[in-house]
């Protein structure tokens, strides 16, 4: 496991973060609903040539969770400024998985945080975007807030499977649901759903060019959450350097194909 043993006050929040290795840095960014963690099998492996930075994004995994958050794209490529900022990093190499995808690349085209390189994984990043899930939760976010415990776990379970290929081991699905299986956490998993706002997507979709860094696309081709044809958009509306598609992977690819996933950030970092 990874430690995320230090603390980073944003807006009076406090977000957990950590860092290990020497080296050029390189950033990592999870999605929803994984934490740091999800970088638990890459990470060690990148910081035998990096200084690799992780964190649990604002409202998730050991990181502040309250009621009157607000957790937005627009908030959290915010929090990756004022991280960076705090790091002192100078253009590190960034990696992104879904929602830290659209984290990074708001970060670049509305922040204007330069990179180094930038690696996106089965990124949100263009429309459509959601699910009527989501929209779902939006509309009733405080009754799913309310589902008793067993519920909620039984749905969060079928949540994460869904988003692999491979049958997810237990250890895994324990690791991502112990920061959301209390009633803060409850809430709080539900409270990420309801703002998720395809105007953060717009914003930054309006936005893309080509950047003066690379960019690499590393897709999990079984993907039911965001199709590989995304990825070929992005890939074009970015002018990317490579497009590596992982066959027996879905959304989570740390998950699926963690080596697979390791020896493309490898070849292109």
């Amino acid at each position: 496991m990874l430690d995320l043993n230090e603390r980073f006050s944003f807006d009076g929040q406090s977000i957990a973060w950590g860092a290990i290795g020497e080296g050029p840095p390189i950033v990592l960014i999870h999605g929803f609903p994984w934490s740091a963690q999800a970088w638990r099998q890459i990470a060690p492996w990148l910081a035998a040539s990096h200084r690799v930075y992780y964190f649990d994004m604002l409202g998730t995994g050991h990181s502040e969770k309250r009621p009157d958050q607000s957790v937005t794209a627009a908030v959290q490529s915010d929090l990756l400024e004022a991280l960076i900022g705090d790091w002192g990093l100078k253009r590190p190499k960034v990696v992104g998985h879904d929602f830290g995808g659209l984290c990074a690349l708001r970060g670049h085209f509305v922040n204007g945080i330069e990179y180094g390189k930038l690696h996106l994984v089965n990124a949100v990043a263009v429309l459509p975007s959601g699910s009527p899930f989501y929209a779902h939760v939006a509309n009733h976010e405080h009754a799913f807030a309310g589902l008793p415990d067993y519920a909620h776990e039984a749905m969060f379970r079928a949540y994460i499977q869904a988003a692999a290929h491979h049958p997810l081991r237990e250890d895994s699905i324990r690791t991502y649901f112990d920061p959301w299986s209390d009633e803060t956490g409850k809430a709080a998993f539900y409270r990420q759903i309801a703002q998720a706002d395809p105007g953060d997507i717009a914003e930054a979709q309006a936005r893309y060019a080509p950047p003066d860094f690379d960019v690499h696309i590393i897709w999990g081709m079984r993907d039911t959450f965001i199709p590989p044809e995304q990825g070929r958009e992005i890939e074009a509306l970015l002018g990317a350097r490579s497009f590596t598609p992982i066959p027996d992977a879905a959304h989570i690819v740390q998950e699926d194909a963690p080596a697979a996933l390791l020896g493309s950030l490898l070849r292109t970092i």
